[in-house]
């Protein structure tokens, strides 16, 4: 495994991760480089509201604050569009098992909290959340979902004012592979984030659209900043030891699992010699390691699960 020290010199705009979400902040989360943000919003939102992004105001994400982690705190971009509608994008590399609720927790607290001190229920602003995620989530095998609410008999929707998008970036990078000039916005987007390009890939993505280019060169940027490449890197380590720790909670399980199937197959086989007389419940609870009566429980719950197994 490669230290900090060396991820850091080998770090650069071939193997940057667009979907860490210290660097997604700093290319979209700048007032500087609103364009960038407003054509990538414009991709995911013109059909649902049929109307072009004009204008956003970045907001405090502050606002809902969550630390599962204290390496892994909430990095997202937070806007309001100058059509109304709030939108809370977030990018995701770790499946913490809890995406469904945590996007529905952060468009409940957009939506509450668009409604001022006397305010009526018209004033209510909709709210959109944007979920880029770097793993399989949903059933459906197209890398973009949107989920609103409406009737699961007639398909009529309640209205407009929950949108939840999620982009399941693997299974666009699964998808056959396009050419650039083949591909939708929406599409040349992905191919950004999945980041498989080859460098005349790379190139032509850029040449084919402005805000792509644009988030190529804040890259190229962010890059340059000593201070943002160790924020960079120590969000991946933070990343690698949570994915690390993970594994070797599996393994351990796994090694719990066989060390307990081992101890219950040997009562079942001293529970045998005991039901054929061979053995005396004391005998066999000797054998076995444990106090008699511990080993007839365990010989009472093996008889139970017996008659509950078909």
């Amino acid at each position: 495994m490669l230290t900090k020290e060396q991820m850091f010199q080998e770090l650069n705009e071939k193997t940057f991760n667009p979907m860490n979400d210290v660097a997604f902040k700093f290319i979209f989360g700048k007032e500087e480089r609103k364009n960038i943000t407003l054509d990538f919003l414009d991709a995911f939102l013109y059909e649902r509201f049929e109307h072009h992004i004009t204008d956003i105001t970045y907001k405090n994400t502050e606002l809902v604050p969550l630390a599962e982690d204290g390496k892994l705190t909430r990095l997202d971009v937070r806007c309001d569009l100058s059509s109304g509608e709030q939108v809370d994008v977030e990018v995701q590399v770790l499946n913490l098992k809890n995406m469904c609720r945590r996007t529905l927790y952060y468009w409940a607290q957009m939506y509450l909290f668009s409604l001022a001190r006397g305010q009526t229920y018209r004033d209510l602003k909709p709210a959109i959340t944007i979920n880029i995620l770097a793993f399989e989530l949903l059933p459906q095998k197209a890398p973009l979902a949107m989920y609103t609410i409406m009737n699961p008999e007639t398909g009529d929707e309640l209205n407009k004012d929950l949108s939840l998008f999620f982009v399941e970036i693997p299974k666009f990078a699964r998808e056959p592979k396009k050419k650039i000039s083949e591909m939708t916005k929406m599409e040349r987007w992905m191919a950004y984030f999945a980041n498989q390009l080859d460098d005349h890939e790379r190139e032509e993505l850029a040449m084919s659209d402005a805000a792509i280019s644009g988030a190529m060169d804040a890259a190229r940027v962010f890059l340059a900043d000593d201070d943002e490449r160790w924020n960079y890197i120590n969000r991946q380590m933070a990343i690698l030891d949570y994915n690390s720790g993970i594994q070797d909670s599996r393994e351990e399980g796994r090694r719990e699992g066989r060390r307990e199937g081992i101890g219950i197959g040997r009562v079942g086989m001293l529970a045998e010699l005991v039901r054929d007389g061979i053995l005396t419940p004391g005998q066999a609870a000797e054998k076995a390691g444990m106090p008699e009566k511990e080993f007839q429980k365990a010989m009472e719950n093996l008889e139970m699960s017996n008659e509950e197994t078909p």
